[in-house]
């Protein structure tokens, strides 16, 4: 948990908070709104070494807690880390890394690809509401594990929105490669597949063994792309390797 900290506030939190709990005799970080209305006192700070062991215990299982759907575990981690608050600064970001730690752990990829903290900036007050309302009934966390599926239900909703539009792109993006006389048939073959696998690596071995052409061959149409911004080249030994540039829709969109 330290560890985490230090990586997530490093050139934002001031590097004697870094990685480091809150002490006996510093004063308290409390949770408050943006007013300064404060919203929760947390522990005392001779209380986190056990509150942190017991919270990482429940991460990972190991308590005697029973079958947790992994989605509530997750949010209940992000609560009780923002309840114990239990470093100077950067408290929020690490609760909602805690999150993503946690669904990614217990196999839901999925996961990676949502933006919680987007939906919880663009609504403050509900995300201290459901906080406060938790304080104020003896910790009831129902209402924090409430108000957070549903902000996991938004993500999921505009991540899917998300996926539609890039689906969209890449089919126009296809078609108009299809119609682009000023590229033979081995390079639109070629940027069709990068669309869809951004992350893969070509060669000129690998082109030319593809297409049945010769090196040569193989060697003009990579290196034609890489002038035209389209593919970034490397060195990897001897060999010349060549990668999607990042962006490359919008490079194609350009380039049409």
């Amino acid at each position: 948990m330290l560890r985490l900290h230090e990586v997530l506030g490093e050139g934002s939190i001031a590097p004697v908070d870094l990685g480091r709990l809150q002490q006996p005799g510093e004063e308290r970080v409390a949770v408050r709104w943006n007013d300064g209305q404060l919203l929760h006192e947390p522990p005392a700070a001779r209380e986190l070494p056990h509150r942190l062991r017991l919270m990482c215990a429940f991460g990972n299982g190991d308590g005697p807690d029973g079958y947790l759907p992994a989605v509530v575990r997750a949010i209940l981690l992000h609560y009780w880390l923002a309840h114990d608050h239990p470093f100077a600064d950067g408290n929020g970001r690490t609760a909602r890394a805690l999150f993503y730690w946690s669904m990614l752990r217990q196999g839901y990829w999925l996961a990676e690809f949502l933006s919680i903290s987007t939906i919880l900036r663009a609504a403050p007050a509900r995300y201290a509401r459901s906080f406060l309302y938790v304080e104020t009934d003896a910790g009831h966390t129902t209402y924090f594990v409430l108000s957070q599926l549903r902000v996991v239900c938004r993500a999921i909703e505009e991540f899917q929105r998300y996926l539609e539009r890039k689906v969209r792109e890449v089919r126009e993006l296809e078609r108009r490669l299809r119609l682009d006389d000023d590229l033979n048939h081995r390079q639109r073959a070629l940027l069709a597949h990068a669309l869809r696998h951004p992350y893969n690596r070509y060669t000129y071995r690998s082109h030319a063994r593809s297409h049945g052409v010769t090196h040569e061959s193989a060697r003009h149409d990579l290196q034609d792309l890489s002038r035209r911004g389209l593919l970034e080249q490397r060195r990897s030994g001897r060999e010349h390797v060549f990668y999607p540039v990042p962006g490359i829709e919008e490079g194609l969109g350009a380039a049409g």
